[in-house]
């Protein structure tokens, strides 16, 4: 699936123009990916309809706790404002596209192989103990697919939606969710995950399914959905049209405030995971 760069011709647009704009390619796919920041890498991916100003928003706080954002184009104009008709169309043709996998026993998206091919190429430009992948929405459950990656260590999925036809499911193939439960047990991985409790995208039962898989390594938190933005942009107001977007389209950027509280909770886990070894630490080992 392919994706354009922001239109310019709305001012609630972001241009992006302190990303540097790269084509990456991966096993013959090439696809374009916003970087910027310094320091161990996080793979950001965007949430319906795209590239969103609010992800841009939530790269830029990313990037100022001092990490590598690594932000790939999967969808719909780069940098644009999220109008709901535009939008509508961009996720009717994700939902048929071969790189996804949107309804239940579809298994895994192929998308997420060339994702992890990104973390193994951030990892290898930036160093670091290993790379962090955050999810939203649509791609939520990706971060967690990501694991299969070895340089992924710090996984966080926020509200995931797919498979959209079944609340209690995962969009992972049993074999993948068996060697992804391997992993997190083998290595000692974390996973954080977010959503509002009247989400009815994400739901109690889509929690429930990651608990059973992972057991005390998920880390599900859950906000009450009075606390989100009320005024979101129309895509979710008018299409999503409930509490959905913790950190991204329902996030309000005030102190004490609980998603922006759940922010502070993301990047100080990046922290954590993503930060080297102390001398002491090294020593100690």
């Amino acid at each position: 699936m392919t994706s354009t760069r922001a239109r310019h011709d709305d001012p609630r647009d972001d241009p992006l123009d302190d990303f540097e704009h790269r084509t990456v390619s991966i096993q013959d796919v090439s696809k374009r990916v916003y970087v910027t920041g310094a320091g161990p890498a996080v793979v950001l991916m965007p949430e319906m309809p795209g590239i969103s100003p609010d992800v841009a928003r939530l790269a830029r706080w990313i990037r100022e706790a001092g990490f590598s954002v690594y932000l790939p184009s999967l969808f719909g104009v780069d940098g644009a404002y999220p109008l709901a008709d535009e939008a509508r169309a961009v996720v009717r043709r994700a939902c048929v596209s071969a790189e996804f996998r949107a309804f239940a026993g579809g298994g895994t998206s192929p998308v997420t192989a060339w994702l992890r091919g990104l973390a193994r190429t951030a990892h290898a430009e930036r160093g670091g103990p290993g790379v962090g992948a955050v999810g939203l929405c649509f791609t939520g459950n990706f971060a967690l697919t990501m694991a299969l990656e070895p340089a992924v260590i710090a996984p966080v999925v926020n509200h995931p939606s797919l498979p959209l036809d079944d609340p209690a499911a995962l969009e992972l193939s049993a074999q993948d969710a068996a060697a992804v439960a391997g992993r997190v047990r083998r290595d000692g991985l974390k996973v954080l995950a977010y959503r509002f409790d009247d989400d009815t995208w994400c739901t109690g039962r889509r929690f429930a399914a990651y608990r059973a898989l992972l057991g005390d390594a998920f880390d599900g938190r859950v906000l009450p959905g009075e606390t989100a933005r009320t005024d979101p942009p129309p895509f979710f107001r008018d299409v999503v049209g409930c509490a959905h977007s913790v950190v991204t389209a329902h996030l309000v950027d005030q102190d004490g405030h609980p998603t922006r509280r759940a922010r502070d909770e993301i990047l100080a886990f990046l922290t954590e995971r993503l930060s080297p070894p102390t001398a002491t630490t090294t020593a100690a080992g």
